[in-house]
């Protein structure tokens, strides 16, 4: 009621409005010229925040609350990823990912240390270093679809033992801030390892025995509703009590997503907290923005530059040169340290904690500047070095030949050594509804030897069905795009569309067209009204149930012996009539 008869919550929602119309402006422009959105975003904040324009100053709550967008962005990614999938980025990003921030927070501290600093300084100087951002690598290689690359995939290792990391070196930074100890630094480490497992242990009960019964209830299937309000609940207070439990908000986020992956509700849930992630991860990043202070970057700006190129290029020598050590071969360790030569997101809130209040602090008002200076710096060059990493080797391989470049679209398909693609992971059948329809035509398709169908269905009766059948079946709304995407409709051949209702049907033509234009359609069409509007919205073939019918039923009736008794009965009569004999 205070919130409301002073005003307060609506001020903050008009900030909140003002950077997120100023982000989706800009960040339309940044993708019309052929620029990461990102970029934009990033940007918005720059213009509107309290060193430019001043429209929106509550800096501090605005972040605190975008945070929630990093941890609702791991923790779908970690529905992605189960933990058989986690097990297969193996132990290169473990132990490349633990070499690098504790020789990335050494080779800082020792430069700053160098330069005069002091140790306390120059520690918190090299702890802010040694972390990359996670919300912005890992949203441009899932955009990009590189996140399965083995650049992507080491760097994506190496980011979840970076947000491991935060939280002993949140730990070390309190510490030189309070003048703690070595000795309760390790205390407060080894506690924070035993709340870890029991987060662990009670996110697993939890997923595994008691959401399954939550989620077979007549009335969760019934309301749409009820499944997104319990996925947000999921999704949020995994991120809520891995914060409570003195641990990275996001990297308990991610785990929860991992341990619920392996579940088949975990695409809907994904889909279902799409929305909210996407407006929440576009205030984290125009929160970002809103630290910048371009009148004082304006008169310093060789100390930023000179900052900013040491960072990139000593993170991405150091993560080019653990990954290689640790096995991965040099085009792909080159490709990861490019992705991973920025300064994160985590290092506001160490920079934040090391500023401290006045009198007690460890960073001085000119060294926080240009490390937040340093930081907005290289998370905007990050969409360039990522577009950069997959094609880096072979420019270097064809700079030292001395020989010209290929074109553009050579350079990423010679220089993105994947997994081989089989001829049957680029045929599959998506069937869309798995009612008597969609059951009888996976039937027929596997009679004729076609196995690589995936259904997707919200009844877990038809997809039990389906299970049967030997098929891959996923709980999902067929109308989010996220569903479609994570059954693999970028490398569908057919699509196939079984579900009675038109409407519902067109959103999906609609989609389907959208996504992948060259997939094929067959669509089913409950009455012929609606057969000419699924034609207009895209489909390919469609299956008019009451022509199908009337069809039937007449074939029915010529095939009987009624058709024979009266075909029989009016040829005689004709005969009769012109007067011959039967």
């Amino acid at each position: 009621m205070i919130a409301v008869s002073d005003g307060s919550m609506w001020k903050s929602l008009a900030s909140i409005l003002l950077l997120l119309g100023a982000a989706l402006l800009l960040g339309t422009i940044a993708e019309q010229l052929r620029q990461s959105a990102l970029l934009g975003y990033i940007a918005a904040g720059t213009l509107v925040g309290p060193n430019l324009l001043g429209w929106v100053s509550n800096q501090k709550d605005i972040f605190d609350l975008a945070e929630l967008g990093v941890a609702l962005l791991l923790f779908a990614i970690g529905l992605e990823f189960s933990l058989p999938r986690l097990r297969r980025l193996g132990r290169v990003p473990l132990l490349a990912g633990t070499l690098q921030v504790f020789f990335t927070l050494l080779a800082g501290a020792m430069v700053t240390a160098f330069l005069g600093f002091s140790i306390a300084e120059s520690l918190a100087v090299g702890a802010m270093i040694a972390l990359s951002s996670t919300a912005c690598v890992v949203r441009m290689l899932n955009d990009r679809a590189e996140l399965d690359s083995p650049h992507g995939r080491t760097a994506l290792g190496i980011l979840l033992v970076q947000d491991i990391a935060v939280i002993p070196l949140m730990l070390i930074v309190t510490a030189l801030l309070n003048g703690g100890t070595p000795g309760d630094v390790i205390l407060q480490l080894g506690l924070s390892l035993v709340l870890a497992a029991v987060f662990v242990v009670v996110f697993y009960g939890l997923f595994n025995f008691v959401l399954p019964r939550v989620l077979e209830l007549s009335s969760l299937r019934r309301n749409r509703d009820f499944p997104i309000l319990l996925a947000m609940l999921m999704a949020a207070g995994s991120a809520w009590s891995a914060h409570q439990l003195g641990l990275s908000p996001a990297l308990g986020a991610f785990v929860a997503g991992v341990l619920l992956a392996i579940s088949p509700f975990a695409t809907q849930i994904r889909a279902d907290i799409q929305p909210l992630k996407t407006v929440l991860v576009t205030l984290f990043f125009a929160a970002v923005g809103m630290f910048a202070d371009l009148a004082w970057i304006a008169g310093h700006l060789g100390l930023v530059l000179a900052v900013v190129a040491a960072i990139v290029l000593g993170k991405l020598i150091i993560t080019f040169g653990l990954a290689y050590l640790c096995g991965q071969p040099w085009q792909f360790a080159l490709g990861t340290g490019l992705c991973l030569a920025q300064v994160g997101e985590f290092s506001f809130v160490l920079a934040t904690v090391a500023h401290g209040e006045p009198g007690v602090s460890i960073l001085s008002e000119s060294t926080f500047r240009a490390m937040i200076a340093a930081t907005i710096a290289t998370l905007l060059l990050t969409p360039y070095l990522i577009q950069l990493a997959p094609r880096a080797a072979v420019m270097i391989r064809r700079l030292m030949q001395r020989n010209p470049l290929p074109p553009a679209d050579q350079l990423n398909a010679s220089s993105i050594e994947t997994e081989p693609v089989s001829k049957t992971d680029t045929d599959s059948i998506i069937i869309l509804g798995f009612g008597p329809a969609g059951q009888r035509v996976a039937g027929e398709l596997l009679q004729v030897g076609l196995k690589q169908i995936v259904v997707i269905d919200l009844n877990h009766e038809n997809l039990q069905i389906a299970r049967q059948y030997g098929l891959q079946a996923q709980v999902g709304d067929a109308t989010q795009i996220e569903v479609l995407e994570h059954a693999g409709l970028y490398r569908a051949r057919l699509v196939i569309i079984t579900l009675p209702s038109p409407t519902i049907c067109r959103q999906i033509i609609h989609l389907v067209r959208q996504m992948a234009p060259g997939t094929s359609l067959y669509v089913r069409c409950r009455y012929h009204l609606h057969h000419w509007q699924l034609l207009a919205a895209g489909a390919d073939v469609i299956v008019d149930e009451e022509e199908h019918v009337g069809e039937c039923l007449a074939q029915q009736f010529l095939d009987s012996s009624l058709y024979q008794l009266m075909s029989r009965s009016s040829r005689e009569t004709e005969e009769n009539r012109d007067g011959h004999s039967p």
